[in-house]
């Protein structure tokens, strides 16, 4: 397999960015009582004026079906969320932000912005972040072809396996 230096160090980068970056975030005082996980289903919800169904949700987090139910249960306890028909299927239910729910959303999410401009630039320009944008959306899309059984470009694997000295057959020279 080509490329696999180049890409197991890509990857440990990545994801050592988003834990030092995460872990930063989680330790500013900024989240009035929710953790991170009641803010990624509030600014999820935020995003979608209709609401989004319980498999909606779990889609677009990184939760367990049971793990999303409790989560909406608490949320909903707390008067930031509600449950409301869905027009499209009477079986169903949508999860939408109540507007307490929305209040708090807004009031961190102006706060987390802050964090996120200010961990973002201190390290990165202006077109270095456009770039990483941009290969993060080319690593999202290339799950989804995946997911859809297709397969990435064979010239890229090549490129990035030739740069870092591997031997055409996945094996470091």
């Amino acid at each position: 397999m080509r490329g696999t230096r180049s890409a197991t160090e890509a990857w440990e980068s990545l994801f050592r960015a988003q834990v030092v970056l995460e872990r930063e975030f989680a330790d500013e005082d900024i989240w009035d009582g929710l953790n991170r996980r009641d803010y990624d289903v509030l600014y999820t919800l935020s995003k979608t004026p209709d609401g989004l169904r319980m498999t909606e949700i779990n889609e677009r987090i990184m939760l367990t079906q049971p793990g999303v139910s409790r989560l909406i249960a608490r949320l909903e306890h707390e008067g930031l969320v509600a449950r409301r028909p869905d027009p499209d299927d009477a079986r169903a239910q949508r999860i939408a932000l109540t507007p307490a729910g929305r209040e708090v959303q807004q009031a961190v999410g102006r706060r987390h912005v802050r964090q996120i401009v200010r961990a973002m630039t201190r390290a990165l320009d202006p077109d270095q972040l456009r770039q990483l944008r941009e290969l993060c959306d080319a690593l999202v899309a290339g799950a989804a072809g995946a997911a859809a059984g297709e397969w990435g470009q064979p010239g890229a694997d090549e490129q990035i396996g030739t740069s870092r000295g591997e031997d055409g057959k996945g094996r470091i020279r």
